[in-house]
């Protein structure tokens, strides 16, 4: 009996080179290499929900969305398709500087669902956005005030280690302040982008790791987040509570 033929890899270099890469409205710029199941309809409409005010801030990266991104040693590959005998050694996603941009590399077929590569990327985007504009004040100011009145859970594994130490007296809290403003704002960032793309339900966000945030101060954050970057034409913001049976 035959047995299918190993996926082929090759070095992103290549692959950026042989790859048509196309311009979302917002101006981000994306291609696709390889087998990934997700539709090309939902893959456009996940890129152009990135408003154009965050988008502003990814000047000279372009994402590539892949079957896999496969770490070996010191080297990275791209799959051409999925291959169970690669997905150990599969990543989320890789940033590769190549020439004077930045090509970021997410593997669609370790989550194989458009929830789960959408917040991949929209992880990505966040945290670029934080990188090169920095973090809003008034968001720093929101969060840090919803740290002194209490509020449960955080965002992410980051925040919530950061937060203990910026709540801890010592010579670094103001460092990890910093720290904890920095993860909080691009998790913010990658929530609202995400809400814009699907209809999230607050409670696929939890995580084994950490308690998650309160929904009342994730909506005010989210808010925020809102406000800073407006959503572009066609996509709408809205938090809509109710009562789970």
């Amino acid at each position: 009996m035959s047995q299918a033929a190993p996926a082929v890899t090759h070095p992103p270099a290549e692959i950026v080179r042989q790859t048509p890469v196309s311009q979302a409205p917002n101006g981000i710029c994306y291609a696709v290499s390889g087998e990934i199941t997700i539709p090309d309809s939902d893959l456009d409409r996940m890129v152009a929900a990135v408003p154009r005010s965050a988008a502003a801030a990814l000047e000279r990266k372009a994402y590539y969305f892949v079957p896999l991104t496969v770490s070996q040693g010191e080297d990275t590959v791209i799959a051409d398709r999925y291959d169970v005998s690669l997905s150990d050694n599969a990543v989320c996603h890789r940033n590769l500087d190549l020439g004077d941009s930045q090509c970021v590399f997410i593997s669609t077929r370790l989550m194989d669902d458009k929830f789960s590569v959408a917040f991949e990327f929209y992880i990505n985007v966040g945290h670029a956005v934080v990188e090169r504009a920095g973090v809003s004040r008034a968001f720093a100011d929101l969060v840090w005030k919803q740290v002194e009145s209490g509020v449960r859970g955080e965002t992410s594994l980051d925040a919530w280690d950061s937060r203990k130490l910026a709540t801890a007296t010592g010579p670094a809290t103001e460092k990890y302040k910093n720290e904890y403003f920095a993860a909080t704002f691009a998790d913010a960032i990658s929530i609202y982008l995400l809400s814009l793309f699907l209809d999230v339900d607050y409670y696929d966000l939890r995580e084994r790791d950490y308690p998650l945030l309160a929904p009342t101060p994730l909506a005010e954050r989210l808010r925020k987040a809102a406000e800073l970057f407006p959503p572009n034409p066609g996509f709408e913001f809205a938090i809509y509570y109710k009562r789970r049976t």
